[in-house]
């Protein structure tokens, strides 16, 4: 339900504050590594080794889960079935990715763009509908209608933080890149 609002300001404020933990620690040891690095300095050699290892878990999982998405998105335009749209993705996906750093580059930054368009269209046109719609019976009734703000109760609210923080993540690679620049403070 709506609720969901609430998981997203919980995750968010949660990626918020482990970004600046991990922005003060680049500052503070710069040129020291990823952000598996700083959990070996504060917490030791495991801590690093375990967030190493499920990091590269994550994204192996990631990388199948996004195909196989792209390919239900894809079989009833394209008619391909699933498991090989998403093969395909995936293969260019790792050309892409190992022909050069500049290659990537330029692939992720028009991909994001694309991305960013299309997050402002939806949000202006949920603005647009938010404010055509009458607050007595329209959009605003949503809010508490079919059971609630929460229809399942608060921990369906919290257990939705971890799926929010799934489509979250990708904020750590800000580290790595500070990581490996000549000021991280800057």
């Amino acid at each position: 339900g709506p609720g969901i609002l609430a998981s997203y300001v919980m995750a968010g404020a949660m990626i918020l504050l482990v970004m600046r933990m991990l922005g003060e620690m680049a500052v503070a040891y710069p040129g020291l590594g990823g952000f598996t690095e700083y959990a070996r300095a504060g917490l030791g050699p495991w801590a690093g080794l375990v967030s190493g290892w499920l990091y590269w878990f994550y994204w192996v999982v990631v990388v199948a889960v996004e195909a196989i998405a792209a390919g239900s998105v894809l079989e009833p335009m394209t008619g391909i079935p699933v498991w090989q749209s998403g093969l395909g993705l995936m293969v260019a996906m790792t050309v892409t990715n190992l022909w050069s750093a500049r290659t990537y580059g330029e692939f992720e930054f028009w991909f994001a763009s694309i991305k960013v368009a299309a997050i402002i269209a939806f949000i202006f046109t949920g603005a647009a509908y938010l404010v055509d719609a009458p607050i007595d019976g329209g959009a605003f009734a949503n809010v508490t209608a079919h059971g609630g703000f929460a229809p399942l109760g608060w921990g369906a609210v919290f257990a939705g933080v971890t799926t929010v923080i799934f489509s979250l993540s990708g904020a750590e690679a800000a580290t790595i890149a500070a990581a490996e620049a000549e000021n991280p403070g800057k």
